[in-house]
Parts: structure tokens; C-alpha cells; sequence
């Protein structure tokens, strides 16, 4: 059935900001980050058209993600290893593991796996095995395509941050020629930003493929893929004095004109928008009134806007500037989006 909220998704945006994070990312391949179902806008079609413009590494977080991806026959890395529940698939070879303990390397070992990728923890402590482990042999023997770290603090500009990525890229430089692998992989989305010594062999942007901002100074070459619409369920006049919405948070001054659109918190239209966030309907600005319910938003309608039951309006979703206004980070803006959302590709949005 067609869903009364969308999400127009421009094609040439996302081919765009993976060719200019692909010229910044200098001598080394750009590939791209497609887990959590491509940030939430689908993975197989992020995919299909990042492959057509010339990528060719991808990257999710289990074995599900990327049995979605196999039918399209693309080089695909599974960032969050193999279990013992996943050495079915990750025989079947549709995708490599990026192996993350000495457990998993042994198990990879046991079964004659075949090529990999290794994470190695370079001071995030989240995944990997040690620079210490690496240099011990641990590694030795495998058929490594691309050994990998991550950085912690790449998206911040304070010298904290700075001090912490450069260790991060020593630690990582100083394994060059330690294992067989055959590339060096360090930077994410905003690691690209930092310059090429961050670059080695292979980026792994994610954010900025899709719209997002990781670093101030990148803002200007990035575009906005993601454009959520939403439909009008009911035009209302709400009289001055009345209140629209939970609690009452806002109240009318004078007569206004009130569209009840179809989106909420559910949708991932956070509360934090209440009472800030915007919408518009041609030239139209139409700001949030009241508090964002679980399905349904009210938008104050200016004079001669002719957003009636039934139409359609955008909704303001610049990701960096309303991850400021809700507080949180511009990747759950994005991954939250929900399923209730059609999902249609569109160029020269």
C-alpha cells in the first residue's frame, strides 16, 4: 500500500559526495560503509548505484546485511567479525570476515578460510586485536586483503582529539609491512577530512556518503541526499486561545490555520523538533507547533498556503544543523529513519 510519508532520495547527491570523498581521499580507493541497511536508506540501492559510479569495497556489521547485498555480486567486508554461528555464511563466500580476536582468527584458521580482512585496535577499544598481537605473530599465515583500524575522535577539532587521531594513525603506519596484508584501511568519513596521511591504501566513508557532515571544513563539498515528505491527514482552523497538541504547549494567540501531518517520533521525527523544527510547502515555511507525537506532527500553515488534506509537504532535515537542534548525532538522524517510510530514488532533487 502507498504510505502517506516518503523519503526522496537523490542519486546524484550520493554518487556525488562518494566521488568528492573519493578525489579527497587522494591515491587510495574509496570505498563505502553500507550496514545498518545503508544508514537507513537502503542498502541495496546505495549499493547499486555507488557500484555503477565506480566503488568497489563495501562494508556492513553482520552476516544478515550482508546476505542482502550477495545477489548484486559485490566485494563486501562483514565489519563485525564471524561467529561460530556465521561460518556457514562466511563460507559461502559472498562476503569476507573482518576477523577481530585471536578467537576468531583461530576459528577462521580451523576451517581453511580463505581471504579476510583483520581490525586492529589502535586505542578506541572498541574492536580489534593488539598492534602487540600483530607484531607477535598472531596474524601470521593468513590471507589478509585489508588490515584495518578505526579512529575515535576524527569528527573533533580540539587538540585533544587531534593528539589522539595522530597516535592513532602512528600506531596504525608502524604495522606497514608487519603482516601480508595486501592494503592499509584507517579512515572513516571525517579520518578522509584529516589529509592523506590518514588516507593509506583504502577510506571507508559512511556520514558524508549520504549527507552528513563530519567535519566543518568538508560542509561546502557535500550534499544532501535524504529528503523526508510527509502527508497532510487534516487541515483545521484552531481558534485563538485553544492549544494544540499533548500538554498544551502551544497555544493559538489568533485564529490559525493547522495541517496534522502523517510523521512522528516513531518515524524517527524526533520529540526534540517540538516546538522548532519546520516543514515547507512550495515557498512556505511551516514551523512544528506543540509537542511531535508517535504518528503525527502539526505544522502552522501562513497566509494563502494552500497545503490541504491530502497534499504533501517537506520536511526541513538538514542533518548537521538539526542534529544541533535535537542533540543528537547526524548518524541517528539517519539510521532512525523507520520502515514506514517509502524509500524512492530521485534525481536532481
Amino acid at each position: 500500500m502507498p504510505a502517506p510519508l516518503r523519503l526522496r532520495l537523490d542519486s546524484e547527491a550520493l554518487v556525488h559526495n562518494w566521488r568528492t570523498l573519493d578525489r579527497l581521499s587522494g591515491r587510495a580507493a574509496c570505498g563505502a560503509a553500507v550496514k545498518a541497511d545503508g544508514y537507513g536508506l537502503g542498502a541495496t540501492g546505495v549499493a547499486e548505484r555507488l557500484a555503477a559510479a565506480g566503488c568497489r569495497d563495501f562494508f556492513v556489521a553482520t552476516w544478515s546485511e550482508a546476505q542482502a547485498l550477495a545477489p548484486l555480486g559485490l566485494p563486501v567486508s562483514v565489519l563485525h567479525g564471524v561467529r561460530a554461528e556465521d561460518m556457514p555464511a562466511a563460507m559461502a563466500g559472498f562476503a569476507r570476515p573482518v576477523l577481530n580476536t585471536a578467537q576468531q582468527i583461530a576459528r577462521w584458521r580451523a576451517a581453511g578460510g580463505g581471504a579476510c580482512d583483520v581490525m586492529v585496535d589502535t586505542g578506541m577499544n572498541r574492536l580489534g586485536v593488539s598492534p602487540d598481537e600483530v607484531r607477535g605473530g598472531l596474524l601470521d599465515g593468513l590471507a589478509i586483503e585489508t588490515l584495518m583500524s578505526h579512529l575515535a575522535s576524527a569528527d573533533e577539532d580540539t587538540d585533544t582529539a587531534r593528539a589522539m587521531s595522530e597516535r592513532q594513525r602512528a600506531t596504525f603506519a608502524a604495522l606497514a609491512g608487519v603482516t601480508g596484508a595486501r592494503r592499509m584501511s584507517l579512515a572513516n568519513s571525517a579520518g578522509i577530512g584529516l589529509g592523506a596521511d590518514y588516507a593509506f591504501d583504502l577510506t571507508r566513508p559512511g556520514l558524508a556518503l549520504y549527507g552528513g557532515v563530519p567535519r566543518a571544513e568538508m560542509a561546502a563539498a557535500i550534499r544532501q541526499v535524504v529528503f523526508p515528505e510527509a502527508q497532510v491527514l487534516q487541515r483545521r482552523r484552531v481558534r485563538a486561545g485553544e492549544s494544540v497538541g499533548y500538554n498544551a504547549t502551544w497555544t493559538a494567540a489568533v485564529d490559525t490555520e493547522v495541517a496534522i501531518i502523517n510523521l512522528g517520533y516513531a518515524d524517527g521525527y524526533r520529540r526534540a523538533f517540538s516546538g522548532v523544527g519546520s516543514a515547507s510547502f512550495g515557498e512556505h515555511r511551516l514551523p512544528v507547533l506543540g509537542r511531535v507525537s508517535m504518528d503525527l506532527v502539526a505544522l502552522k500553515l501562513p497566509t494563502n498556503c494552500h497545503a490541504d488534506d491530502e497534499a504533501w509537504v517537506s520536511i526541513d532535515y538538514r542533518l548537521a544543523s538539526n542534529a544541533i537542534i535535537a542533540a543528537v548525532s547526524q548518524y541517528e538522524l539517519l539510521t532512525n529513519l523507520g520502515a514506514r517510510y517509502d524509500r524512492r530514488w530521485v534525481s536532481n532533487v
